[in-house]
């Protein structure tokens, strides 16, 4: 058949979805993601990315890891304490979904730093210093945090 290796990813997708009670539709709206493309995906005719895996879950509200571990992104065994962590951090609800990505960001320079493979693909850059990333965090916090302001002004 044209079917991807995707493993059962669609079967699993169609199942969740009717135990959710939604339609194709529905889901697809829910997700921002085609009704046409939302199907495909069903039959096992495309393989979607870790970033539109992550739009359904959360639309199903069931967890992306397990998403990617179905759709062959992850490997279950090897990356689980991984797996683990990235699900703790994306799953915090006192977090915006920036810092999220920043923290997600420098856990995965640290692994690769560390000769740990990053199991999404992470960014994707060969780069030479992984710590480059780490400044960027400074003005994630920079709306409010615990009211100690580095430049306090006089008046």
């Amino acid at each position: 058949m044209a079917t991807l290796n995707v493993g059962n990813l669609g079967e699993y997708l169609r199942e969740q979805r009717r135990n959710a009670q939604l339609s194709l539709r529905q889901l697809a709206d829910a997700a921002g993601v085609s009704n046409p493309y939302l199907s495909q995906i069903e039959r096992g005719l495309r393989k979607p990315s870790a970033e539109v895996l992550q739009q359904v879950a959360k639309a199903l509200r069931i967890s992306a890891e397990t998403l990617y571990v179905r759709a062959g992104i992850l490997d279950a065994e090897r990356d689980r304490d991984e797996v683990e962590t990235r699900a703790v951090i994306l799953a915090d609800p006192t977090l915006t979904e920036r810092q999220k990505q920043v923290l997600l960001q420098i856990y995965e320079s640290f692994r690769k730093e560390n000769g740990f493979e990053i199991a999404d693909g992470g960014e994707g850059s060969s780069g030479s210093s992984s710590s480059s990333s780490i400044p960027s965090v400074v003005d994630v916090g920079g709306d409010g945090g615990d009211g100690a302001a580095p430049h306090e002004t006089a008046g």
